[in-house]
Parts: structure tokens; C-alpha cells; sequence
């Protein structure tokens, strides 16, 4: 059951940050990082490689964007 939580939770992370890509929206990523984050934890927790491989990209380029625009020091 935590697979499968992990791995819906890691799928709309990531929908979530292809959205935050439109202009304007980066305050999105806010949104994005906490959900890959417990997503991850989902995915440890379910031993699902998937899950934590998706929600270690979607955390990864939420910093990255955030760090971009000046929303994390």
C-alpha cells in the first residue's frame, strides 16, 4: 500500500512541477517540494524504487527552480 502511495504521490509532484514552469507560477515549488518529500518517505517506507528514484528528481529540480528565482538562499 505505501508503493502505491508513494509512487500517486511522486506522479502528482511531478504534474505539479511541469505546471510550475508556466511563468508566474514558481510559487508552485513550495507545493512541489513538501509532497516529494512525503512522497519519498511513502516510497522508503514501500521499498519502491520508482517512487523514490520520481521523488528525488521532482525534489531536486523544486530546489533547483526555487534557488533559480531566489526563493531558497
Amino acid at each position: 500500500m505505501m508503493k502505491l502511495f508513494g509512487v500517486l504521490f511522486a506522479l502528482v509532484a511531478s504534474i505539479l512541477a511541469v505546471v510550475a514552469f508556466i511563468p508566474l507560477l514558481g510559487w508552485l515549488y513550495w507545493l512541489v517540494i513538501p509532497i516529494g518529500i512525503l512522497s519519498l518517505i511513502f516510497s522508503v517506507l514501500g521499498n519502491s524504487s520508482t517512487g523514490k528514484t520520481l521523488s528525488i528528481i521532482v525534489i531536486l529540480v523544486g530546489v533547483f527552480r526555487l534557488m533559480i528565482g531566489g526563493g531558497i538562499l
